[in-house]
């Protein structure tokens, strides 16, 4: 990737700060993992990540859409493209009524707090996720029994073709971690909400219930991109993984939660390949004993040496 387009997208975007080059991944995922991106940048508003996507279409140029970056692995070698981080450039919010309005990259935390302030129940499970509106509409987030789809009425994407449209929820074909957003490769530009009137009292204390709940089974003491393995139909891959005796199972830096299964966590300076190895090993010895195939609930960003397991 040449100069030039670093200029051309340093005149997309207002202020050359929010254009970087050779940006570490390491700083902008859960993980801590991750060598750097050509380009990373920071569309400072729903305009400038039009003009960008226009431009990277045009120039047939990869590039990767980043929130919070809690479900993603980043290759050692980086990402020979461009990263677009939605942040701050995408950060309203408004509750009016039963509806809550939030851009793509609002805080699922920001939403769930803009909700009690409001009187309204419906998002508290989203309170603890490490993500963004945009990623957990895209992948259908969920926590407790509860998901996006409970509660999204609609959204508002950038589609392939550059058009901006409006989706109702039921034509997204939300799913486990899936969506029709995901399928056609959209960008989640907003979203709406619709929930219930409810007492903040009670709000409140559903919240905090749960973040106990979070604290005391999710290894929330390391670096990890949350759950690292797609649920198998029937089944539930921390188990599985606990009962082939897995837990605790490392290579390199790279290790099995010892608080939970379904967590691989970066213990000690873990490498992405530290990562991709284990998850193999595990997916390979959970077939082995239990004839069920664990899928990577991760999305792998860049080059990695694919073990024939995964």
């Amino acid at each position: 990737m040449n100069s030039q387009i670093y200029e051309e997208i340093c005149g997309l975007v207002k202020g050359k700060e929010q254009v970087r080059q050779e940006e570490p991944m390491s700083a902008h995922t859960t993980f801590r993992i991750g060598g750097p991106a050509k380009i990373f940048v920071s569309p400072g508003s729903e305009e400038e990540l039009k003009s960008l996507a226009d431009l990277l279409r045009k120039k047939k140029i990869p590039w990767f859409i980043l929130g919070k970056g809690s479900n993603v692995l980043v290759s050692d070698k980086g990402f020979d493209g461009v990263v677009i981080q939605i942040g701050k450039g995408l950060g309203n919010i408004c509750a009016r009524g039963n509806t809550l309005d939030a851009d793509a990259g609002v805080l699922l935390s920001r939403i769930a707090k803009k909700a009690l302030e409001a009187g309204l129940t419906g998002l508290e499970f989203a309170a603890g996720i490490p993500g963004t509106v945009g990623g957990a509409v895209v992948m259908n987030a969920g926590a407790y029994g509860s998901e996006m789809k409970d509660v999204l009425t609609k959204v508002r994407v950038l589609t392939e073709e550059g058009s901006i449209k409006e989706i109702s929820a039921d034509r997204l074909e939300l799913g486990y971690r899936t969506s029709s957003v995901l399928k056609n490769g959209w960008i989640v530009l907003g979203a709406r909400f619709c929930l219930k009137q409810g007492d903040p009292k009670q709000i409140q204390a559903r919240i905090e219930e749960l973040a106990k709940l979070r604290r005391s089974k999710q290894p929330l003491e390391y670096p990890s991109a949350g759950s690292t393995f797609k649920r198998p139909e029937g089944f539930f891959a921390g188990k599985l993984i606990q009962d082939a005796g897995l837990k605790g199972f490392q290579v390199g830096g790279a290790q099995v939660s010892e608080k939970h299964s379904g967590f691989v966590i970066n213990r000690d300076h873990a490498t992405a390949q530290d990562v991709i190895q284990l998850c193999g090993q595990v997916s390979e010895t959970v077939r082995k004993q239990f004839g069920v195939k664990l899928e990577l609930e991760i999305k792998c960003l860049g080059e990695f040496k694919q073990l024939d397991s995964q």
